[in-house]
């Protein structure tokens, strides 16, 4: 099974355009919905809930785990992979968002690009780290959008306020010394509100999501790690948790992942 982890719902706009490119799959998706937002806690915090989701996937029969979060693949994806899967789970595999969307930047031969994220993904200037590796010649313009997440997570994106706020970022970004020629929404939740961020974005200048990326990218991992992928389930099965509860998870994870959602219950504690 592959397991996908976000703060929230977001994760859901990743896993839908996954299951379009791999149904064959059994997928787990998990959202902290309790403790949601992540973009301004600190490392150590985020890093705390990140094994105790890893640990809730693994334990559920996860091989393979997706942090389809920004904030966390950020700060604590490196830490998860080097200190706590060697000696808790040292069978098992976790990937995030982020180098798979700059291997799509450089795939798709971009050069100036706007990056709208939460301010922890800002603040650690990851994206710059991971396309000094790939394409050291593109540059990085940075916006922290610390209200869209609250926005979205309250199911409040299609109210004015929400495109006033979408209007405003993108005027912050874009009033930055460089021409802008294409644009990352870092953040798995900001698809919800491609609408406004195109309304409010030059013809010229393309606008990305991470879920088709990633879904390429993981099809190329599989294909590349075939000692992974041989053990993966093919029931094609979807099963959705949250920490929150399930009837609110429920009423809103549809307008994330397209489909009606019946969640359960998850309670999230560090191994033992």
């Amino acid at each position: 099974m592959i397991g996908f982890f976000d703060s929230g719902f977001g994760g859901l706009t990743v896993l839908k355009s996954v299951v379009q490119e791999l149904p064959e799959y059994n997928y787990l998706y998990l959202g902290d919905n309790a403790r949601v937002p992540y973009g301004g806690r600190s490392q150590e915090t985020v890093y705390e809930y990140t094994i105790q989701a890893a640990n809730f996937l693994f334990k559920k029969g996860c091989l393979l785990v997706i942090i389809a979060c920004n904030t966390v693949s950020s700060g604590a994806l490196r830490r998860i992979q080097q200190e706590f899967l060697p000696g808790a789970y040292p069978d098992r595999k976790v990937l995030g968002v982020i180098r798979p969307s700059a291997e799509g930047l450089v795939d798709r031969r971009c050069q100036k690009v706007g990056i709208l994220a939460t301010e922890g993904v800002v603040k650690s200037k990851i994206y710059t780290e991971e396309l000094e590796k790939l394409d050291p010649s593109a540059k990085i313009f940075y916006q922290a959008c610390p209200l869209l997440v609250p926005i979205i997570e309250a199911g409040k994106q299609d109210e004015e306020h929400s495109d006033v706020v979408v209007s405003e970022y993108l005027a912050s970004l874009f009033a930055q010394e460089g021409e802008i020629d294409m644009i990352l929404l870092s953040c798995t939740h900001y698809p919800i509100l491609y609408e406004a961020f195109r309304k409010h974005t030059p013809p010229h200048v393309k606008i990305l999501t991470q879920g088709p990326i990633i879904a390429d990218k993981l099809r190329d991992y599989l294909a590349r790690h075939p000692e992974t992928e041989e053990r993966l389930s093919r029931e094609g099965t979807r099963a959705f948790f949250s920490t929150d509860s399930p009837e609110k998870f429920n009423r809103l994870a549809s307008v994330f992942y397209g489909k009606r959602i019946q969640s359960m219950p998850a309670t999230l504690d560090f191994p033992d």
